[in-house]
C-alpha cells in the first residue's frame, strides 16, 4: 500500500481547496469586463459581502467571521467618508447558493460584490449578476476563473512565480528545474512557473512531475538529481506546500547530493506557514515570496486589538476589497465601480502592500522575497511600495 502524506495542516488544506475547486472559467466568451453600475456617491454605497458561513465544513464559520470583521474594520478606517453600507450574505460554500445570494444582493441595491471564497462559487456568482453590470471581487486565488466581471483578490501562483523568477534571474540563478505534483494544484503551479520563466531572462532547464505520496516523492529524487546534473541547473523551483512534499524533497535531495549551496531551492508557496516549518533543516536558505511583513503585522495587531484574536490567513482580503471600494467611491465619480476604475494602473494600498487588478481579472501584488536563516524569516528583497507602468 502506498504511504500517504501526514494529514495536511489547516492552512495548507485551505489553500489546496481553493486551487482544487471545479474550474468553470468565467473568462470564456465573455469579452471585456463589465462597465459597472452608476453610483450616487452622495449616498451610502451598498457593498455585498459573500462568505462561506453555513457550509458545515470545519473552519468555514471562522473564516466567514474573520472576513466580516476585517471588512467592518476597513469601513471604520474610512471614518464615514465615503459611507459604505455593508450587507453580508451566507453562501454555505456552494455555487448554487452563491449565485442566488449574488442575485439577491444586487436586487437589494449592491453596487459591487466582495467574495465568495471558493472558485466555483465565485464563478457562479459572477455569472449570476453579469447581465446586471455588477463586478465581483472574489477572494479566490484561482486565476482560471478570472475574467468578464469576476476579479480575483487572492494571491495567485502567477504573481509569486513571476516575482521569484525575476529575482532569481537577477541573482544569476537562470537555469531552473521545476519539480511539481501531478495533481491539479501542482499542474497549475507548473504552468505559472513556465509562463514566468518565458517572460524573464531565465530558462527552463527541465521539469520533474511526482505522484502525491511519500513513495511518489522518494521515487523521483534520483530523477531530480540527474536532471540538475545533466542540465547544469542552478535552481529548483518547487510547487509543493509545507504540508505536502516540500519537507521530504528538501531533506532527501541534499542527502542525494543536490547541495542547496550551489542549487538554489525556491518555493512557489509560503514556507513560513505554519511556523514549525522554520525549524526544518532543508528549508534553511530557501527563497519564497510573501506580502509586506511589516504591513501584515500591523494589520494583525490592529485586528487582534479589535476582535480579541488573530485574523484568518486570508481575512485581510476583505479589508483590501473595502479599501479598494472606499478609494474609488471617494473620488465622487458615478462610474467609480467600473472595470476601468478598478483596473487603474496605480493600484491600491492593501493590508499586505500595494495591489492592482488587471483587465483580465487577475491581480498583481507587491511581494517581498524572503529566506529562512537560523530558523527565522529574513526579507532579502523588500516588497515594492508602488507600481511602475500602467498595468495590463
Amino acid at each position: 500500500m502506498v504511504a500517504a502524506f501526514p494529514p495536511a495542516r489547516k492552512i495548507a488544506l485551505y489553500c489546496l481547496a481553493l486551487l482544487s475547486a471545479v474550474i468553470l472559467s468565467a473568462c470564456d466568451d465573455m469579452g471585456m469586463p463589465s462597465t459597472g453600475p452608476a453610483i450616487d456617491t452622495d449616498k451610502p454605497v451598498t457593498v455585498a459581502l459573500l462568505v462561506p458561513r453555513g457550509s458545515g465544513q470545519p473552519g468555514d464559520g471562522i473564516l466567514a467571521q474573520s472576513l466580516e470583521n476585517a471588512a467592518r474594520m476597513a469601513i471604520a478606517d474610512l471614518n464615514g467618508r465615503p459611507r459604505i453600507d455593508l450587507r453580508v450574505y451566507d453562501t454555505a460554500g456552494n455555487a448554487t447558493t452563491a449565485a442566488a445570494q449574488a442575485r439577491k444582493a444586487v436586487d437589494e441595491g449592491a453596487g459591487i460584490i466582495l467574495g465568495p471564497v471558493y472558485a466555483e462559487a465565485a464563478n457562479a456568482a459572477g455569472l449570476a449578476v453579469r447581465d446586471r453590470n455588477v463586478n465581483v471581487l472574489s477572494f479566490s486565488n484561482n486565476a482560471s476563473i478570472a475574467g468578464g466581471n469576476v476579479f480575483v483578490l487572492g494571491p495567485t501562483f502567477e504573481n509569486a512565480a513571476d516575482r521569484l523568477t525575476r529575482y532569481a534571474a537577477a541573482q544569476g540563478k537562470r537555469n531552473i528545474v521545476v519539480v511539481h505534483g501531478s495533481d491539479l494544484s501542482g499542474r497549475m503551479g507548473y504552468s505559472a512557473i513556465q509562463k514566468a520563466i518565458a517572460s524573464s531572462p531565465a530558462r527552463m532547464a527541465g521539469s520533474v512531475s511526482y505522484d502525491i505520496s511519500q513513495q511518489g516523492v522518494m521515487a523521483k529524487v534520483p530523477q531530480v538529481r540527474e536532471t540538475v546534473s545533466n542540465t547544469g541547473a542552478d535552481a529548483i523551483f518547487f510547487t509543493s506546500t509545507t504540508a505536502g512534499a516540500l519537507p521530504m524533497f528538501t531533506q532527501l535531495l541534499p542527502e542525494a547530493g543536490v547541495s542547496p549551496a550551489s542549487t538554489q531551492f525556491i518555493g512557489l508557496t509560503r514556507w513560513d506557514i505554519p511556523p514549525q516549518t522554520l525549524t526544518l533543516p532543508g528549508v534553511q536558505g530557501g527563497w519564497f515570496a510573501l506580502p509586506d511583513p511589516g504591513r501584515m503585522q500591523s494589520f494583525k495587531a490592529r485586528y487582534s486589538a479589535a476582535y480579541g484574536g488573530a485574523p484568518h490567513s486570508i481575512g485581510g482580503l476583505a479589508y483590501d476589497g473595502i479599501a479598494i471600494v472606499g478609494a474609488l467611491v471617494g473620488s465622487g465619480k458615478a462610474n467609480t465601480l467600473s472595470a476601468s476604475a478598478l483596473t487603474q494602473g496605480a493600484g491600491f494600498q492593501g493590508v499586505g502592500g500595494v495591489v492592482r487588478l488587471r483587465r483580465d481579472g487577475t491581480n498583481e501584488r507587491g511581494l517581498a522575497v524572503a529566506t529562512i536563516q537560523n530558523k527565522q524569516v529574513v526579507v532579502i528583497d523588500p516588497a515594492p511600495r508602488s507600481f511602475s507602468g500602467a498595468g495590463s
